[in-house]
């Protein structure tokens, strides 16, 4: 699984895997903390954070341009110093007329240094398979890549989680999903005579009287937006180790640091140069940009995990877990069960008896110990809604090595399918994960039904459903994901691999910011089974799309 890859691509993924730590412990709770500080309601939040995804992967573009002319690993680390003082400025509280100013300052530094980040480093990653001995290697090093990068992703939900509960708790307080939202009702003078009798409940189990609501809404409102301060404050440190890593362990990856122009100038450089005909050129263009196409369909289903997802978690989700979904809320046992995944495999794979006794020794005791913290937790544990954005990285790091054993297997034979066919097997997939959030919603009330009520459904499903889904989403994101970035790194003309990954993050920024479209039906009154229905439409029409063009797709890309 490990064997065949440069050293550079394990550098390259740890320090992505740090900068994605901070990132996603910001994201898993930024809705959270738009709501909880300015009161915005689910449009507007959903607004707010579908123009920021959209920055953040329309911005690679202009990176992508600068670094074809100026080099990849310079944009690199100018990209890290710059996301540093926007995630500073992020951490620091202020008060509300300064605090939307500073938010989006930050938003925008965010999203510049993105751009100057991400697409380059994954260029250099592409530059380390230009190399004939490792070409083969292509697919399964970004399936690597991707896999470490989540590794960061599957903690950030329970650090953003832990910090919050930690200095919320210092100033008194205890979290409950619907309080920031009637705080604001309350403040704004919108509240109904339901919701008011459950804001006084609430302010009494709070330690609050109810003559005194204005002191308690505010207080908890200050404390709370004070405590996802902290959470953002994670990213600054995740971001120091990232540029620690990339600097110590440059030689690894010096040689893939080269653009066309540099690798004209120089005399032996392992980056392919290729001169290709305007017609070769003008046709593998055309082949990335019907891909694009489909991309921006599947991110704006799949990015729905920060937003509508998280409002399900919230709004119409058990907020309590018992049984054996509990060991899905205890981070140390689900890492113990990846590790477990990788062992595993390696336990077959192993040539030496010996190492094979090791190896599986070593499983048995990772499954002992996931077992033993399973049952060390108390029969039922209350969880919170961003915990569920851990199960999706969860899942991308164990799936990933049964993921390239069986397109290994299929490629030993000849039948592995082509890296458009799998993007449109992809998008079949997450058709399937919203069906069954389709199913699990059919009975539920409309999200603006529940306003009225003080913002919680009386019927709460089972945390199963959204667990099964993010299953489901993430055998879709393995077959579209790290693939499709493999295949512009393989596919773009060699001048214009910067300008290319760049568009690759251009569409997935489209598809980030329409999943504001789906924020704003959440709240319009239409059937929560059918807002779930519009996101299957929209990925099984992008998967009939993608196949009827497949020859054309295979037929420009076969002399890659």
């Amino acid at each position: 699984m490990f064997k065949g890859h440069p050293k550079g691509l394990y550098a390259l993924a740890l320090a992505n895997t740090g900068e994605r730590f901070g990132y996603y412990t910001m994201l898993a709770i930024f809705v959270l903390f738009l709501q909880a500080k300015f009161g915005y309601n689910e449009a507007q939040a959903g607004n707010i954070y579908g123009i920021f995804l959209g920055c953040v992967y329309f911005m690679p573009l202009i990176g992508g341009i600068l670094a074809d002319r100026f080099g990849y690993g310079k944009m690199v680390t100018t990209g890290i110093a710059v996301m540093f003082l926007g995630y500073f400025l992020l951490a620091f509280p202020l008060d509300n007329a300064m605090a939307k100013v500073s938010m989006f300052a930050a938003l925008a530094l965010i999203a510049m240094g993105t751009g100057l980040f991400k697409g380059n480093l994954q260029v250099m990653v592409g530059n380390l398979y230009d190399e004939a001995k490792y070409s083969a290697f292509r697919d399964n090093g970004f399936s690597l890549f991707y896999m470490a990068i989540n590794i960061g992703s599957m903690f950030a939900p329970i650090t953003a989680t832990k910090v919050t509960d930690l200095f919320l708790g210092k100033a008194g307080f205890s979290y409950v999903p619907q309080i920031p939202s009637l705080a604001h009702q309350y403040i704004d003078g919108t509240i109904t005579p339901d919701a008011l009798q459950s804001f006084q409940t609430l302010a009494v189990q709070q330690g609050y009287a109810v003559d005194n609501l204005s002191a308690f809404a505010n207080d908890y409102i200050n404390a709370l937006s004070g405590a996802y301060n902290y959470g953002f404050g994670v990213a600054c440190i995740s971001l120091v180790l990232s540029i620690a890593i990339y600097l110590c362990c440059r030689r690894w990856f010096k040689h893939a640091d080269v653009n066309t122009k540099q690798a004209k100038q120089m005399a032996h450089t392992t980056v392919h140069v290729e001169d290709l005909s305007r017609e070769q050129t003008r046709s593998r263009i055309m082949a990335l940009a019907l891909v694009f196409v489909v991309v921006i369909f599947f991110w704006m289903s799949f990015q729905q995990s920060g937003l509508c997802l998280t409002y399900f978690a919230r709004d119409y989700t058990a907020s309590t877990a018992s049984g054996f979904t509990r060991i899905g809320f205890n981070i140390w046992a689900l890492t113990l069960i990846a590790i477990s995944v990788y062992t595993l495999f390696s336990t077959f794979q192993s040539k030496e008896k010996k190492n094979k006794y090791i190896l599986g020794g070593v499983t048995l005791l990772l499954w002992a110990g996931a077992f033993a913290l399973y049952k060390g937790m108390d029969d039922v544990i209350n969880t919170l809604p961003q915990q569920f954005q851990q199960f999706n990285p969860f899942f991308v790091v164990a799936l990933t090595p049964v993921a390239m054993a069986v397109f290994s297997a299929l490629a030993k034979r000849g039948k592995e399918p082509s890296s458009p066919r799998k993007i449109g097997f992809g998008m079949v997939v997450a058709a399937m994960g919203f069906l069954i959030m389709a199913l699990a919603s059919v009975h539920l009330a409309s999200p603006a039904a529940l306003k009225s009520v003080g913002g919680v459904s009386d019927v709460l499903v089972s945390p199963n459903w959204l667990i099964s889904t993010y299953l489901v989403l993430t055998f879709a994101e393995l077959l579209l994901s790290p693939i499709g970035i493999s295949f512009v790194t393989k596919v773009a003309p060699p001048k214009f691999k910067g300008m290319m990954m760049g568009l690759w993050f251009c569409v997935t920024a489209i598809g980030n910011y329409l999943t504001s479209v789906i924020a704003r039906i959440w709240g319009t009154g239409m059937p929560l089974w059918m807002v779930w229905s519009l996101l299957i439409v929209l990925c099984l029409l992008s998967a009939v799309f993608i196949f009827s063009i497949m020859k054309r797709l295979e037929k420009a890309t076969s002399d890659c």
